[in-house]
Protein backbone atom coordinates (compact mmCIF):
# COMPACT_ATOMS: atom_id res chain seq x y z
CA UNK A 1 0.00 0.00 0.00
CA UNK A 2 2.87 2.25 -0.08
CA UNK A 3 2.76 5.65 -2.13
CA UNK A 4 -1.06 5.15 -2.80
CA UNK A 5 -1.99 7.82 0.19
CA UNK A 6 -0.60 10.18 2.32
CA UNK A 7 0.10 9.88 6.05
CA UNK A 8 -3.26 12.24 7.47
CA UNK A 9 -0.79 12.80 10.62
CA UNK A 10 0.39 17.12 10.07
CA UNK A 11 4.49 16.76 9.65
CA UNK A 12 5.35 17.48 12.97
CA UNK A 13 8.30 20.86 13.65
CA UNK A 14 11.82 19.25 13.84
CA UNK A 15 13.58 20.51 16.96
CA UNK A 16 15.27 23.16 15.97
CA UNK A 17 12.32 24.62 14.36
CA UNK A 18 9.98 24.60 17.50
CA UNK A 19 12.15 24.87 20.07
CA UNK A 20 12.82 28.57 19.48
CA UNK A 21 9.12 29.99 18.84
CA UNK A 22 8.24 27.85 22.26
CA UNK A 23 10.72 29.79 24.04
CA UNK A 24 9.92 32.79 22.79
CA UNK A 25 6.34 32.26 23.60
CA UNK A 26 7.25 31.67 26.85
CA UNK A 27 10.09 34.63 27.46
CA UNK A 28 12.45 31.76 28.68
CA UNK A 29 16.62 32.15 27.58
CA UNK A 30 17.22 30.54 25.03
CA UNK A 31 19.65 28.40 26.60
CA UNK A 32 19.37 26.68 30.51
CA UNK A 33 19.93 23.37 32.01
CA UNK A 34 17.16 20.78 30.96
CA UNK A 35 15.53 19.62 34.47
CA UNK A 36 16.62 16.40 35.54
CA UNK A 37 13.89 15.08 37.88
CA UNK A 38 10.75 16.57 39.69
CA UNK A 39 10.04 20.26 39.50
CA UNK A 40 11.35 22.50 41.75
CA UNK A 41 8.67 23.16 45.14
CA UNK A 42 6.26 26.00 44.59
CA UNK A 43 5.16 25.02 41.29
CA UNK A 44 1.77 24.14 40.70
CA UNK A 45 0.44 20.79 39.23
CA UNK A 46 -2.06 22.04 36.37
CA UNK A 47 -4.75 19.40 34.82
CA UNK A 48 -4.13 17.91 31.27
CA UNK A 49 -6.85 16.76 29.28
CA UNK A 50 -6.73 12.87 28.59
CA UNK A 51 -4.70 12.66 31.85
CA UNK A 52 -7.45 10.87 33.55
CA UNK A 53 -5.66 7.49 33.66
CA UNK A 54 -2.72 9.15 35.73
CA UNK A 55 -3.25 7.41 39.17
CA UNK A 56 -2.58 8.95 42.33
CA UNK A 57 -1.75 6.00 44.53
CA UNK A 58 1.73 4.17 43.90
CA UNK A 59 2.01 1.32 41.09
CA UNK A 60 1.17 -1.87 41.42
CA UNK A 61 4.46 -3.43 43.46
CA UNK A 62 6.17 0.18 42.68
CA UNK A 63 8.52 1.47 45.59
CA UNK A 64 7.83 4.83 45.76
CA UNK A 65 5.80 5.99 42.75
CA UNK A 66 4.11 9.13 43.16
CA UNK A 67 2.82 11.54 40.73
CA UNK A 68 4.84 15.21 40.68
CA UNK A 69 4.30 18.36 38.40
CA UNK A 70 7.36 18.94 35.63
CA UNK A 71 8.08 21.80 33.19
CA UNK A 72 6.38 20.83 30.12
CA UNK A 73 7.85 22.47 26.21
CA UNK A 74 5.89 25.31 26.98
CA UNK A 75 6.53 26.11 30.13
CA UNK A 76 2.90 24.23 31.33
CA UNK A 77 3.36 21.88 34.59
CA UNK A 78 2.96 18.49 32.69
CA UNK A 79 1.86 15.48 34.89
CA UNK A 80 4.24 13.19 35.12
CA UNK A 81 4.81 9.87 37.38
CA UNK A 82 7.97 9.19 39.67
CA UNK A 83 9.00 5.70 41.03
CA UNK A 84 12.23 4.15 42.84
CA UNK A 85 13.94 0.85 42.41
CA UNK A 86 16.15 -0.73 44.37
CA UNK A 87 17.89 -3.41 41.74
CA UNK A 88 18.86 -7.02 43.08
CA UNK A 89 22.85 -6.49 42.23
CA UNK A 90 25.31 -4.16 40.70
CA UNK A 91 23.53 -2.27 37.33
CA UNK A 92 25.58 -0.27 34.52
CA UNK A 93 22.75 1.67 33.19
CA UNK A 94 24.51 2.33 29.72
CA UNK A 95 25.22 -1.48 29.30
CA UNK A 96 21.62 -2.67 30.42
CA UNK A 97 20.10 0.38 27.68
CA UNK A 98 22.63 0.28 25.51
CA UNK A 99 21.27 -1.65 23.13
CA UNK A 100 18.17 0.47 22.42
CA UNK A 101 20.32 3.24 21.33
CA UNK A 102 19.89 3.19 17.19
CA UNK A 103 23.25 5.64 16.22
CA UNK A 104 24.37 9.06 18.42
CA UNK A 105 21.00 10.87 17.04
CA UNK A 106 18.70 8.49 17.64
CA UNK A 107 15.04 10.57 17.94
CA UNK A 108 14.34 7.94 20.54
CA UNK A 109 16.96 8.08 22.59
CA UNK A 110 19.00 10.10 24.80
CA UNK A 111 21.76 10.31 27.38
CA UNK A 112 22.49 13.40 29.03
CA UNK A 113 25.24 15.48 30.75
CA UNK A 114 23.95 14.20 33.95
CA UNK A 115 23.90 10.78 34.04
CA UNK A 116 19.82 10.38 33.14
CA UNK A 117 19.07 8.29 30.02
CA UNK A 118 15.79 9.29 28.02
CA UNK A 119 13.75 6.81 26.05
CA UNK A 120 10.39 7.70 23.82
CA UNK A 121 8.20 4.77 23.24
CA UNK A 122 4.96 3.85 22.03
CA UNK A 123 3.29 1.68 24.71
CA UNK A 124 -0.08 -0.26 24.76
CA UNK A 125 -1.34 2.45 26.75
CA UNK A 126 -0.17 5.39 24.30
CA UNK A 127 3.03 7.23 23.96
CA UNK A 128 4.99 7.63 26.55
CA UNK A 129 8.86 9.38 28.01
CA UNK A 130 11.10 7.58 30.61
CA UNK A 131 14.13 9.23 32.26
CA UNK A 132 16.19 7.00 34.49
CA UNK A 133 19.21 7.65 36.34
CA UNK A 134 21.22 5.85 38.98
CA UNK A 135 20.32 7.16 42.60
CA UNK A 136 23.07 5.78 44.61
CA UNK A 137 21.83 2.16 44.88
CA UNK A 138 18.75 2.63 43.63
CA UNK A 139 17.19 3.47 40.53
CA UNK A 140 14.70 6.61 39.87
CA UNK A 141 12.62 7.02 37.35
CA UNK A 142 10.48 9.56 36.03
CA UNK A 143 7.87 8.95 32.70
CA UNK A 144 5.18 10.78 31.01
CA UNK A 145 2.34 11.07 28.76
CA UNK A 146 -0.24 8.18 28.23
CA UNK A 147 2.29 5.76 28.48
CA UNK A 148 3.60 6.90 31.93
CA UNK A 149 2.01 4.05 33.95
CA UNK A 150 3.36 1.24 31.44
CA UNK A 151 6.49 2.78 31.44
CA UNK A 152 6.96 2.70 35.07
CA UNK A 153 5.97 -0.71 35.69
CA UNK A 154 7.90 -2.23 33.32
CA UNK A 155 11.05 -0.56 35.17
CA UNK A 156 12.48 -3.71 36.45
CA UNK A 157 12.10 -6.16 33.66
CA UNK A 158 13.33 -2.79 31.59
CA UNK A 159 16.57 -3.01 33.81
CA UNK A 160 17.58 -6.41 33.81
CA UNK A 161 15.43 -7.81 36.65
CA UNK A 162 13.99 -10.81 34.89
CA UNK A 163 17.34 -11.88 33.89
CA UNK A 164 20.21 -14.14 35.38
CA UNK A 165 23.37 -13.45 35.22
CA UNK A 166 24.42 -16.54 37.68
CA UNK A 167 22.62 -18.67 34.91
CA UNK A 168 26.06 -18.16 32.87
CA UNK A 169 29.20 -20.18 33.77
CA UNK A 170 32.07 -19.09 31.55
CA UNK A 171 34.30 -21.58 29.58
CA UNK A 172 37.37 -19.45 28.66
CA UNK A 173 39.25 -17.68 30.60
CA UNK A 174 38.36 -14.50 28.54
CA UNK A 175 34.91 -14.73 29.26
CA UNK A 176 35.45 -14.96 33.04
CA UNK A 177 37.49 -12.10 33.47
CA UNK A 178 34.75 -9.86 31.25
CA UNK A 179 32.49 -11.20 33.38
CA UNK A 180 34.20 -10.26 36.62
CA UNK A 181 35.08 -6.95 35.26
CA UNK A 182 31.42 -6.06 34.05
CA UNK A 183 29.28 -7.46 36.82
CA UNK A 184 26.35 -4.44 36.46
CA UNK A 185 26.00 -6.13 32.92
CA UNK A 186 22.12 -6.95 32.24
CA UNK A 187 19.59 -8.17 29.40
CA UNK A 188 17.20 -5.76 29.36
CA UNK A 189 13.20 -6.73 28.18
CA UNK A 190 11.27 -3.86 27.02
CA UNK A 191 8.27 -5.42 26.47
CA UNK A 192 7.43 -4.07 22.93
CA UNK A 193 8.02 -6.04 19.69
CA UNK A 194 7.52 -3.74 16.71
CA UNK A 195 10.01 -0.69 18.28
CA UNK A 196 12.93 -2.95 18.04
CA UNK A 197 11.65 -5.64 14.80
CA UNK A 198 12.03 -2.13 12.57
CA UNK A 199 15.02 0.01 12.60
CA UNK A 200 16.19 -4.07 13.01
CA UNK A 201 14.89 -4.38 9.16
CA UNK A 202 16.33 -0.99 8.27
CA UNK A 203 19.74 -2.60 9.34
CA UNK A 204 19.17 -5.75 6.75
CA UNK A 205 22.48 -5.71 4.25
CA UNK A 206 23.50 -2.22 4.72
CA UNK A 207 25.83 -0.04 6.73
CA UNK A 208 25.19 0.79 10.12
CA UNK A 209 25.08 4.69 9.38
CA UNK A 210 22.52 3.66 6.64
CA UNK A 211 20.27 2.23 8.49
CA UNK A 212 20.58 4.84 11.59
CA UNK A 213 19.63 7.82 8.90
CA UNK A 214 16.66 5.94 7.69
CA UNK A 215 15.62 5.21 11.31
CA UNK A 216 16.49 8.95 11.72
CA UNK A 217 14.18 10.16 9.16
CA UNK A 218 11.28 8.64 9.05
CA UNK A 219 11.02 8.92 12.80
CA UNK A 220 11.07 12.48 13.34
CA UNK A 221 9.21 13.23 9.79
CA UNK A 222 6.60 10.45 10.71
CA UNK A 223 6.50 10.01 14.43
CA UNK A 224 5.14 12.38 17.25
CA UNK A 225 7.38 14.49 20.00
CA UNK A 226 7.33 12.90 22.76
CA UNK A 227 5.59 13.80 25.59
CA UNK A 228 7.07 15.48 28.57
CA UNK A 229 9.79 18.01 29.19
CA UNK A 230 11.78 16.58 25.50
CA UNK A 231 11.89 19.64 23.17
CA UNK A 232 15.43 20.35 24.01
CA UNK A 233 16.11 16.77 23.45
CA UNK A 234 14.50 16.52 20.68
CA UNK A 235 12.84 13.34 21.13
CA UNK A 236 10.34 11.34 19.32
CA UNK A 237 8.16 8.65 19.46
CA UNK A 238 8.08 6.37 16.45
CA UNK A 239 5.14 6.18 14.16
CA UNK A 240 2.11 4.19 15.35
CA UNK A 241 1.36 0.83 12.54
CA UNK A 242 -1.11 2.75 10.88
CA UNK A 243 1.14 5.58 9.98
CA UNK A 244 3.88 3.35 8.67
CA UNK A 245 1.76 1.39 6.32
CA UNK A 246 0.94 4.84 4.97
CA UNK A 247 4.38 6.06 4.35
CA UNK A 248 4.42 7.00 0.85
CA UNK A 249 7.31 4.69 -1.43
CA UNK A 250 9.07 7.78 -2.59
CA UNK A 251 9.35 8.84 1.17
CA UNK A 252 11.33 5.46 1.87
CA UNK A 253 13.35 6.04 -1.32
CA UNK A 254 14.50 9.61 0.52
CA UNK A 255 15.43 7.48 3.35
CA UNK A 256 17.87 5.21 1.84
CA UNK A 257 15.64 1.84 1.89
CA UNK A 258 14.96 -0.19 -0.86
CA UNK A 259 11.80 -1.78 -1.92
CA UNK A 260 12.55 -4.86 0.20
CA UNK A 261 13.01 -3.58 3.11
CA UNK A 262 10.15 -1.40 3.15
CA UNK A 263 7.83 -4.41 2.17
CA UNK A 264 9.07 -6.01 4.66
CA UNK A 265 8.47 -3.73 7.16
CA UNK A 266 5.03 -3.09 5.49
CA UNK A 267 3.89 -6.81 5.87
CA UNK A 268 4.95 -6.11 9.37
CA UNK A 269 2.62 -3.47 10.22
CA UNK A 270 -0.01 -4.89 8.84
CA UNK A 271 -0.07 -7.89 11.82
CA UNK A 272 1.78 -5.30 13.98
CA UNK A 273 -0.83 -6.69 17.17
CA UNK A 274 -0.14 -10.79 16.60
CA UNK A 275 3.44 -9.85 16.40
CA UNK A 276 3.78 -7.89 19.73
CA UNK A 277 2.33 -11.44 21.27
CA UNK A 278 5.63 -12.74 20.80
CA UNK A 279 7.20 -10.23 23.76
CA UNK A 280 5.03 -12.48 26.11
CA UNK A 281 6.00 -15.82 24.50
CA UNK A 282 9.39 -18.45 24.74
CA UNK A 283 12.29 -17.44 22.75
CA UNK A 284 12.00 -20.56 20.41
CA UNK A 285 7.81 -19.67 19.62
CA UNK A 286 8.55 -15.73 19.32
CA UNK A 287 11.38 -16.50 16.83
CA UNK A 288 8.53 -18.68 14.94
CA UNK A 289 6.25 -15.50 14.89
CA UNK A 290 8.62 -13.34 13.62
CA UNK A 291 10.33 -15.43 10.95
CA UNK A 292 6.59 -16.21 9.49
CA UNK A 293 6.61 -12.85 8.01
CA UNK A 294 8.84 -12.81 4.55
CA UNK A 295 11.45 -10.70 4.92
CA UNK A 296 12.59 -11.43 8.64
CA UNK A 297 15.11 -14.23 8.96
CA UNK A 298 17.36 -15.75 12.01
CA UNK A 299 19.35 -12.19 12.50
CA UNK A 300 16.67 -10.03 12.49
CA UNK A 301 14.44 -12.17 14.89
CA UNK A 302 17.41 -12.93 17.07
CA UNK A 303 18.17 -8.56 17.09
CA UNK A 304 14.24 -7.95 17.68
CA UNK A 305 14.19 -10.77 20.39
CA UNK A 306 17.37 -9.19 22.55
CA UNK A 307 15.55 -6.93 23.05
CA UNK A 308 11.87 -7.21 23.45
CA UNK A 309 11.97 -10.31 25.12
CA UNK A 310 15.60 -10.26 26.98
CA UNK A 311 16.34 -13.44 25.11
CA UNK A 312 20.19 -14.87 26.50
CA UNK A 313 19.87 -17.59 23.79
CA UNK A 314 19.03 -15.17 20.85
CA UNK A 315 22.63 -15.54 19.25
CA UNK A 316 22.77 -13.41 15.84
CA UNK A 317 23.22 -16.08 12.96
CA UNK A 318 23.79 -14.28 9.51
CA UNK A 319 25.79 -11.07 10.57
CA UNK A 320 28.71 -9.95 8.87
CA UNK A 321 31.13 -9.13 11.46
CA UNK A 322 30.09 -11.14 14.89
CA UNK A 323 31.16 -15.04 13.62
CA UNK A 324 34.64 -13.36 12.83
CA UNK A 325 34.50 -11.86 15.95
CA UNK A 326 33.60 -14.93 18.14
CA UNK A 327 35.72 -16.81 16.42
CA UNK A 328 38.98 -14.63 16.99
CA UNK A 329 38.13 -14.83 20.75
CA UNK A 330 37.55 -17.80 21.15
CA UNK A 331 38.96 -20.24 18.41
CA UNK A 332 41.99 -17.61 17.13
CA UNK A 333 40.11 -17.98 13.44
CA UNK A 334 39.22 -14.52 12.88
CA UNK A 335 37.78 -16.07 9.53
CA UNK A 336 35.08 -18.08 11.22
CA UNK A 337 31.66 -18.88 9.29
CA UNK A 338 28.66 -19.03 11.60
CA UNK A 339 28.38 -22.97 11.88
CA UNK A 340 31.93 -22.56 13.33
CA UNK A 341 30.64 -19.65 16.05
CA UNK A 342 28.01 -21.89 16.63
CA UNK A 343 30.50 -24.38 17.34
CA UNK A 344 32.04 -22.54 19.54
CA UNK A 345 29.31 -21.04 21.44
CA UNK A 346 28.05 -24.46 22.24
CA UNK A 347 29.23 -24.74 26.05
CA UNK A 348 26.78 -21.53 26.48
CA UNK A 349 23.95 -22.90 25.09
CA UNK A 350 21.22 -20.78 27.02
CA UNK A 351 23.36 -17.86 27.17
CA UNK A 352 24.50 -17.60 24.10
CA UNK A 353 23.81 -14.02 23.54
CA UNK A 354 24.99 -12.91 26.86
CA UNK A 355 28.22 -14.71 25.69
CA UNK A 356 28.45 -12.59 22.67
CA UNK A 357 27.81 -9.42 24.54
CA UNK A 358 30.75 -10.17 26.48
CA UNK A 359 32.72 -11.30 23.95
CA UNK A 360 32.48 -7.62 22.40
CA UNK A 361 32.70 -5.65 25.85
CA UNK A 362 36.31 -7.65 25.94
CA UNK A 363 37.67 -5.56 23.39
CA UNK A 364 39.30 -8.60 21.62
CA UNK A 365 38.30 -7.66 18.23
CA UNK A 366 40.06 -8.66 15.13
CA UNK A 367 41.89 -5.46 13.37
CA UNK A 368 40.00 -4.97 10.50
CA UNK A 369 42.30 -5.98 7.37
CA UNK A 370 39.35 -5.36 4.16
CA UNK A 371 38.15 -2.29 2.70
CA UNK A 372 34.92 -0.84 4.55
CA UNK A 373 31.64 -1.38 2.86
CA UNK A 374 30.72 1.67 0.71
CA UNK A 375 27.75 3.19 1.80
CA UNK A 376 24.81 3.42 -0.70
CA UNK A 377 22.74 6.35 -1.44
CA UNK A 378 19.42 5.02 -3.29
CA UNK A 379 17.70 8.46 -3.08
CA UNK A 380 20.26 10.20 -5.47
CA UNK A 381 18.60 7.92 -7.90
Amino acid sequence: MAGRFAPRTARPALPHQAAPAARRRTGAPQTGALPSGPASAGRTEAAVPGAAGYAEAPLPGAEGCARAPSPGAEGRAEPSLTREWTPPGPLDLRLVLGPLRRGPADPTFRMTPDGAFWRAARTPEGPGTLRVAARGDRVGAEAWGPGAEWLLAGLPALLGADDDPDAFTPHHHLLAVTERRRPGLRLLRTGLVMESLIPSVLEQKVTTDEAYRAWRLLVRRYGTPAPGPTAALGLHVMPDARTWAMIPSWEWHKAGVDTKRSSTILRAVRVAPRLEQASAMPFPQAKARLELIPGIGPWTSAETLQRSNGAPDAVTVGDYHLPGIVGHALGDNRHATDEEMLTLLTPYEGQRHRATRLILLSGRIPERRGPRMTPGNIAAL
